[in-house]
C-alpha cells in the first residue's frame, strides 16, 4: 500500500532531511514548494510541485490529483527583519503573517480532505510563539497562531484524523537568513550562534534530523493517542 507523505515546503532544510528519512521508512513523498526552491534544491526521483502557499487556489490545483494521503507535514514559513513590533511596517506585517499563519490555515483546508482515515496533520511553530523575545513579533504571533490552529483542526478532524504540531527553536539551516528560496546568505538574523548554543542546557543550536525524528513520531502510529498537541524540540531552551 503507497503511503503518500505530502511536505508544504519540503525543499528547505528540515524538509529536505524529512523527505531523506520519510522515503527510508516506507513514505513515498510528495513535496509542494516554491519554484525557486525546487530549482535550487531538485530533490532526485521525487514528485515535486511548485506552489505558493499564500495562495488558496494554488494550493488546492498542488493538492488535485494526490489521492488519499497517509499524512501531511507543513514546513513553510519565514521570518522577517528584527524591530520592535511598533516600528514593523504594515506590508512586512502583513507579508509575515500570510507567508506562516494563513498559508498554514490555506495549506490546512486544501489537504485536510485529502487524508485517509488514520492520517495525521504535523503543523510547525515556534518556541517564539510561546516565549516571546524582541523583534520577532509578526513572527511570533504568526507562530502563536499555528498553535491555535492545531487545536482547532485537532477538534474538528477528530476521531478520524490527528493534528499536532512541533515547535523548534532556531536550527541551523538557511531559515535563519530569511528562509530557502528567498535567501542563503547573509547574517542569520542577527544570531550569534556561540551565546545561543551556551544558553541552551543541550550546549548547541539544533540542526535538521533534531525535527525530523518528532516530526516522523507524530504521523506514526506511536503517537496514535496524541492529538492537539504542541512538542517542543529546543534542547531545553524553554520549557513549559
Amino acid at each position: 500500500m503507497t503511503r503518500r507523505l505530502a511536505i508544504l515546503g519540503g525543499c528547505g532544510g528540515i524538509g529536505r532531511a524529512l523527505v531523506a528519512a520519510a522515503a527510508k521508512q516506507g513514505y513515498q513523498p510528495v513535496v509542494l514548494d516554491l519554484a525557486a526552491s525546487i530549482a535550487a534544491h531538485p530533490l532526485d526521483g521525487i514528485d515535486c510541485r511548485p506552489v505558493d502557499a499564500t495562495d488558496p487556489a494554488s494550493l488546492a490545483a498542488a493538492a488535485d490529483g494526490l489521492g488519499d494521503l497517509a499524512g501531511f507535514v507543513n514546513l513553510c514559513g519565514f521570518a522577517g527583519s528584527l524591530k520592535p513590533l511598533p516600528d514593523t511596517d504594515e506590508t512586512a506585517l502583513r507579508e509575515v503573517i500570510d507567508g506562516n499563519l494563513f498559508a498554514a490555515i490555506h495549506a490546512a483546508r486544501a489537504f485536510a480532505g485529502r487524508l485517509a482515515p488514520g492520517a495525521a496533520i504535523v503543523n510547525t511553530g515556534s518556541g517564539l510563539g510561546h516565549y516571546a523575545r524582541p523583534g520577532f513579533g509578526p513572527y511570533a504571533i504568526s507562530k502563536a497562531g499555528i498553535a491555535a490552529l492545531t487545536r482547532q483542526l485537532a477538534l474538528e478532524l477528530a476521531p478520524r484524523n490527528r493534528v499536532n504540531c512541533v515547535s523548534p527553536s532556531a536550527v541551523d539551516t538557511a531559515f535563519l537568513q530569511g528562509g530557502t528560496g528567498r535567501s542563503e546568505a547573509g547574517v542569520a538574523q542577527g544570531l550569534d550562534f556561540d551565546a545561543y548554543a551556551k544558553a541552551i542546557p543541550l550546549g548547541r543550536i539544533a540542526v535538521p534530523a533534531d525535527v525530523v525524528g518528532p516530526v516522523l513520531f507524530l504521523l506514526s502510529d506511536a503517537a496514535g493517542y496524541m492529538t492537539g498537541q504542541v512538542l517542543h524540540v529546543n534542547g531545553g531552551g524553554y520549557m513549559p
